[in-house]
């Protein structure tokens, strides 16, 4: 049986929290989005800021591939939590063929590849991000097989990639965020990373929204009113309605089937 491992973008309070409000992890998320495609991995989570790093990059060969999952910390502070998530993924870069970065895994990705991220400068995406179009590169690049040229898609990121690695190819965009999608390889790794979460359901996002709901209403830059806010929450209801699961989880299974799990 094929292996694969799924890095914990959040700190383990972050999480604890999530789950006393009914939310799920964003592992969990990822696992539950794996299923719908094999039933025939094994699925290991790992942790960076709070567990080890030691023994879990002395097993980092006999993983098939990996999957560096959301969070919500911004990579730029200085933490010693995201030092170590820093510190992991060179590691993996020397260690795992295949790696599926994913929002705050993309943007550890690119930082400790040389790129850089900071604080998005046209708005946030809280929810939902609309209008994404894939590049000329992005249109022939396995990561878009059967998907619209142009979508809606969960995402929440306050911030975004503003410089990228080297060698690496920009394979989506939107008024937003002009990175929304990349591929880069390094040392031995061959990364794909999104800005958004095709992983994650619309339902989740309102979670999440309602979750934040305080905080996002004392920043009137986001949302002026909270009549504003059960609007997005109301647009983010409807585009679930229009949109087929099949299509929105569509870069997840093109994924498992470019690095041989499915």
């Amino acid at each position: 049986m094929k292996k694969i491992l799924i890095v914990e973008g959040n700190v383990q309070e972050d999480n604890q929290k999530l789950i006393d409000y009914g939310i799920e992890t964003h592992s969990d998320s990822l696992k539950t989005t794996i299923s719908n495609y094999t039933k025939n991995l094994s699925i290991d989570v790992f942790n960076p800021s709070s567990e080890d790093l030691k023994n879990k990059i002395n097993e980092l060969h006999l993983y098939d591939g990996l999957i560096w999952g959301g969070g919500s910390m911004h990579v730029y502070d200085d933490r010693p939590e995201i030092k170590k998530q820093l510190e992991f993924m060179n590691f993996c870069f020397e260690k795992i063929d295949k790696i599926f970065a994913i929002c705050w895994g993309m943007q550890v990705a690119v930082t400790a590849a040389g790129g850089d991220v900071k604080r998005a400068q046209n708005g946030t995406n809280i929810g939902i991000s609309n209008n994404i179009e894939v590049t000329e590169l992005g249109s022939t690049h396995p990561l878009y097989k059967e998907k619209p040229k142009k979508f809606n898609t969960p995402a929440y990121n306050y911030d975004e990639v503003v410089t990228l690695p080297q060698n690496c190819k920009h394979l989506s965009s939107n008024n937003i965020n002009k990175i929304q999608a990349i591929n880069f390889k390094i040392k031995k790794s061959d990364v794909w990373g999104i800005q958004y979460h095709p992983e994650i359901t619309y339902k989740k996002m309102v979670s999440l929204i309602n979750y934040r709901r305080d905080h996002l209403l004392s920043n009137t830059d986001i949302f002026k009113t909270e009549k504003d806010l059960d609007q997005h929450i109301y647009s983010i209801n409807n585009e679930d309605n229009l949109t087929k699961k099949e299509i929105r989880m569509k870069e997840v299974e093109n994924w498992l089937k470019f690095s041989s799990l499915i």
